[in-house]
């Protein structure tokens, strides 16, 4: 590559050299022409930007060698900076030289053009489809969120623990766990979730949270599951359910509010409506924060029974069932910022739930809801501390004891309230990027019917 006097920087960062000449270092995107005019369009990973070469005004060799590029092919581009209102970033670059550094070959194009795919041939080409602007965008947002996600803890005293991937025994039975054989004829599982492990580390240290991969076998085709997905999860001892709702609200607001100051543009190319979202974080009259709704499930139940009564929705809603996605859909209707469900039934929810001391049929436990029939995006709850209670519900779920000796420990030794929640990555990407399927939400995902690329 040769040596250039001209500063190297970024597309997202052109703006900061208007009417100076700039080096990129990225891929043509995509080229057009207009008689003696080319329009090539670069990329390099940060954005994208139009180039505009004038036959006239480059060398010949410069302009034979743009026209005759196949899209993909690898090169560096010197040209100056221009302010342009019409143009997507707000500026141009008037090429003045190229060097190719790798040829894409005419033989072989660039499978993914501009033209529709269909989903398998995409998700066949992900390796490919990443470098498309709206994918790259989804990504480039995907992980502020997660950024946004462990600053939030990181800078509230939280402390990181990261739990064990490999598990002997699951948080709610091992029916929806991948198996592995482990040593001496043992068996092992792929989280499902860091939870129970990070309640160790919490009665530890006081406030922690884990953030990594885990893993659900279960077979379900919607489009809100993926078989690997990243999780985050915080613990709080001497944490109640209303502390642990406060917590979630400072938790999403800070992710969304991080989103719309760094992400404006990639949301524009996604084509997502920015005005959904400043909704989550408005604030009221005079500058307080609008707190989200809440909403026991009791309630939830009854406004799903008078909206199936006004022909609101197809079918109704069993009480003492869980909340389908269509429930979910039109619960969070209701309301422009998310909603929180909670005492949900205990009978219909994990082992680990404090029941409600107002009412011991309910679990101290909550669903935040995500607008625009997103569905839950959070679920979390108080957790029992009482080491005898904790040993029937085990018992009574038919989860064998031995295997919880551990878990039941941390009651048996200093046991406080202590609460925590669980929020999957990819489906708080969904959302605030306005996604239909949670496939694009991670760089290759794993789902029932795909495991390549």
């Amino acid at each position: 590559m040769s040596e250039t006097t001209t500063p190297i920087v970024t597309i997202a960062s052109i703006g900061q050299y208007e009417g100076q000449t700039v080096t990129l270092r990225g891929w043509l995107y995509n080229i057009r022409s207009s008689g003696k005019l080319l329009f090539p369009t670069f990329r390099d990973g940060t954005g994208t930007i139009q180039g505009i070469v004038p036959k006239a005004a480059v060398p010949e060799q410069v302009f034979e060698t743009l026209k005759g590029l196949q899209l993909e092919s690898s090169l560096t581009v010197t040209g100056k900076v221009r302010a342009d209102s019409r143009a997507p970033s707000g500026y141009e670059l008037d090429v003045e030289n190229v060097e190719v550094i790798s040829a894409v070959s005419a033989e072989e194009p660039f499978p993914i053009t501009l033209k529709e795919h269909g989903v398998d041939f995409l998700m066949e080409h992900r390796h490919l489809w990443l470098r498309t602007p709206r994918q790259s965008a989804i990504l480039r947002v995907r992980a502020s969120i997660m950024r946004a996600a462990s600053e939030f803890f990181d800078t509230d005293g939280f402390i990181r623990t990261d739990p064990p991937i490999l598990t002997p025994n699951a948080c709610e039975g091992t029916s929806e766990l991948f198996e592995m054989d482990y040593f001496d004829n043992d068996k092992a599982y792929l989280t499902q979730s860091g939870q129970l492990y990070i309640e160790a580390t919490a009665l530890a240290l006081g406030k922690v949270y884990s953030f990594g991969p885990t893993f659900r076998a279960e077979k379900s085709k919607t489009r809100r599951h993926l078989t690997e997905f990243w999780m985050i999860e915080p613990e709080v001892a001497y944490l109640e359910l209303d502390g642990l709702m406060d917590l979630a609200e400072g938790f999403i607001s800070h992710i969304v509010t991080r989103v719309l100051e760094q992400h404006r543009a990639d949301l524009k190319v996604i084509g997502r409506d920015v005005a959904k979202l400043e909704a989550i974080i408005a604030r009221g009259p005079n500058g307080e924060r609008v707190p989200f709704p809440r909403l026991a499930y009791d309630d939830a139940h009854v406004m799903l029974e008078k909206a199936y009564a006004e022909g609101k929705i197809e079918n109704p809603h069993k009480y003492g069932d869980d909340f389908g996605s269509p429930d979910e859909t039109y619960i969070s209707s209701q309301f422009d910022k998310p909603v929180m469900v909670h005492r949900y039934p205990a009978a219909i929810k994990a082992f680990y739930m404090q029941p409600d001391p107002a009412d011991p049929t309910k679990a101290l436990c909550v669903d935040v809801l995500a607008p625009e029939g997103y569905g839950e995006i959070i679920g979390g709850s108080q957790r029992v501390d009482s080491y005898d209670l904790l040993k029937q519900r085990i018992e009574d779920h038919d989860l064998p004891l031995a295997a919880f000796q551990w878990y039941l420990d941390l009651r048996k030794y200093g046991s406080v309230p202590h609460s925590g929640f669980g929020m999957g990555i990819e489906r708080a990407v969904a959302w605030i990027c306005g996604l239909d399927h949670v496939r694009e939400t991670i760089p290759f995902a794993r789902t029932l019917n795909r495991i390549y690329p």
